[in-house]
């Protein structure tokens, strides 16, 4: 059953100079949203060996060892620790009723649209719309070609998790482009009020073209700049500096 609640809690047992593992699972298992179908489960192991287990649908403890029957029979003679797994049970179906309420309300995703080269593909391009960081994981990405929806030369990843309860995906879609022809990725969702349509803009590309018209105007101010220099400095090394002569007098010649 998922989703899952496990609460661990670890024991060590120490005996001269060895120490002996000793390791307590308690686990809350659910699939519906009120918790009516909510299992709890208590596990005790001793050296990676099952000891004794509770189960909330059986009521009681039971022993897998020798050893842990014994203690199964203990505990499932006294009252107080019976009433005790009771109200963990009872705790486990209220948890689910506040996880599905509170924990698990839709997270709308996040849309990227982008070209890409298609490598041995009959089309020149490729478009992709990666979705990310939603859930439930039940979702719809198509794509629409001037406002219809297609589904030739389209490839759709699975819903993939994340591994923090949010999922992602991929849809492809190879084309040949054609003027004046508007792509969009059509996105429905249940945290989406309504479908969302994410257009392709050719010229800016996730500001890929921004970036490359800077690059290329930095190159070229690089250039004019770097002729400049050699430009003064080949003129100035032609000039002939011509040098200057005086004529002295002797005193008393005139």
């Amino acid at each position: 059953m998922s989703p899952a609640l496990s609460f661990f809690t670890l024991l060590l047992v120490f005996s001269r100079a060895d120490a002996l593992y000793g390791n307590l699972l308690s686990r809350c298992q659910f699939s519906s949203h009120d918790g009516h179908d909510a299992v709890y489960l208590e596990q005790f192991y001793f050296n990676k060996i099952l000891e004794v287990q509770y189960n909330s649908t059986l009521g009681k403890v039971i022993g897998y060892t020798t050893e842990g029957k014994t203690f199964a029979d203990i505990l499932n003679n006294n009252p107080g620790f019976i009433h005790h797994e009771q109200w963990k049970t009872e705790f486990c179906r209220r948890g689910a009723q506040r996880v599905y309420g509170g924990l698990l309300t839709p997270v709308e995703p996040s849309v990227w649209v982008r070209s890409v080269e298609a490598a041995g593909s009959k089309h020149p391009g490729m478009l992709i719309c990666s979705v990310y960081n939603f859930y439930p994981k039940q979702i719809r990405v198509t794509w629409l070609r001037n406002g219809k929806e297609t589904t030739s030369d389209v490839m759709s990843s699975d819903e993939m998790p994340n591994g923090n309860w949010l999922y992602q995906v991929h849809s492809f879609l190879e084309y040949t482009p054609r003027p004046g022809e508007k792509i969009s990725c059509k996105v429905e969702h249940a945290s989406l009020v309504e479908p969302q349509l994410h257009e392709w803009e050719p010229m800016s590309d996730s500001g890929m073209y921004k970036i490359i018209v800077g690059i290329a105007g930095l190159l070229l101010g690089l250039v004019f700049s770097v002729g400049g220099l050699m430009y003064y400095k080949k003129k100035s090394s032609e000039r002939v500096l011509v040098p200057t002569t005086e004529v002295f007098y002797p005193e008393n010649t005139l």
